[in-house]
């Protein structure tokens, strides 16, 4: 098993958490800890006599212990079992998908979310993020030291040890123009002419920062109907906090009067929905059409589709752009998430609710098959 997600998010807990449950026998490895590695020298010397559960911390600081994962998990009878955390997702770690194909499951942690938090604490969460030390900080100042310290952190040292080359200088300014840019359809020329470069080489950028967990990029859904429909990803700073941080908002009051604000509830509220529903990265879409028709979330499992909408209003209204999305993408069901306090119905399958209300209204999606 695997547990992937952004640096400082909380896998080292979780698997903390996960071993003491387990009870029995557990080997811990920090692949950031010189002795562990020198432990590691020779893997398979290492590895092989160990019974229980095994933890690797930091796994892709040593990619190649992969081929010696797919010898140990093949043992029979299974005398350990692995549980790997990672700070980059499959793309970067591509030689555990290549080598455990098959023997190995993935799992994304995201941040914090009021499912832990609490709806009462949703502001605090929205302004602060999901990452536990900046949520806890003992106020927003603190709070935003935290993050800007770990933006430049995860740029001058946790970037060049998942082996990205790029300058720490020009992610840098690549990341603050992407939370300018949150919530917007992926533009390459733009982020080219800024740049100065290749259209390729910003692409190279923004797949850089999603694999290791920082950017999210929201696909865009193609429907077989005769209309010309927008093909480019949307893109967003996977954590509020870090949105605000690089965008300068310190506390409530600057991130309500910021010309950002809509995007930013956009992006929080979305990551609430997907948790609540547990929808896979790729069940999650959005859809565009060159004529002005939208849909904010679209998620498809199965034959079951359902839409959502986000507006930062008490009151928001059904929409043209609304009815053709409900039509065309032959939605079951369309949401409207809002801002204000009440459930209602707008039109038939189309339900606003308010974003204090998702748990009783938007139930785990069940399983195909």
């Amino acid at each position: 098993m695997a547990i992937l997600g952004a640096r400082q998010v909380g896998k080292t807990t979780l698997a903390r958490q996960i071993a003491a449950s387990l009870g029995g026998r557990v080997t811990r490895f920090d692949l950031e800890d010189p002795a562990d590695l020198r432990r590691l020298a020779d893997p398979m010397l290492a590895l092989r006599p160990l019974r229980g559960l095994v933890v690797l911390d930091e796994v892709q600081r040593l990619p190649d212990i992969f081929t010696i994962l797919r010898v140990l998990a093949d043992r029979r009878p299974l005398p350990c079992r692995f549980l790997v955390l990672g700070s980059a997702s499959p793309d970067l770690l591509r030689q555990a998908s290549e080598s455990l194909a098959g023997r190995i499951a993935y799992h994304h942690l995201p941040g914090l979310s009021t499912l832990e938090t609490g709806v009462p604490r949703m502001n605090a969460l929205w302004l602060r993020g999901g990452f536990p030390r900046s949520f806890l900080a003992l106020d927003d100042a603190r709070s935003f030291a935290w993050r800007a310290e770990f933006v430049q952190s995860f740029l001058e040292r946790d970037l060049p040890r998942l082996g990205v080359g790029i300058a720490s200088e020009t992610l840098s300014r690549f990341w603050s123009m992407l939370a300018h840019w949150h919530g917007q359809v992926w533009n390459s020329s733009e982020f080219a002419r800024s740049f100065g470069v290749a259209d390729t080489t910003v692409r190279n950028y923004l797949d850089t920062l999603t694999s290791a967990f920082v950017v999210r990029q929201l696909q865009p859904w193609h429907a077989s109907i005769a209309k010309r429909q927008v093909k480019s990803p949307k893109v967003y700073i996977s954590d509020s906090g870090i949105t605000h941080c690089l965008l300068g908002i310190t506390d409530m009051n600057g991130l309500l009067a910021h010309p950002r604000m809509g995007a930013s509830w956009e992006g929080f509220a979305m990551g609430e929905v997907v948790l609540r529903l547990g929808a896979r990265p790729r069940e999650c879409f959005f859809w565009a059409t060159h004529n002005g028709a939208e849909l904010d979330l679209l998620v498809v499992r199965g034959q079951r589709r359902m839409g959502f909408e986000f507006k930062r209003t008490e009151a928001p209204e059904l929409t043209p752009s609304m009815r053709i999305s409900l039509k065309d993408l032959a939605l079951q069901r369309l949401f409207v998430i809002h801002a204000g306090r009440s459930t209602f119905p707008m039109a038939p399958k189309v339900l606003a609710v308010p974003i204090s209300g998702l748990s009783r209204a938007i139930k785990p999606l069940r399983p195909t098959g």
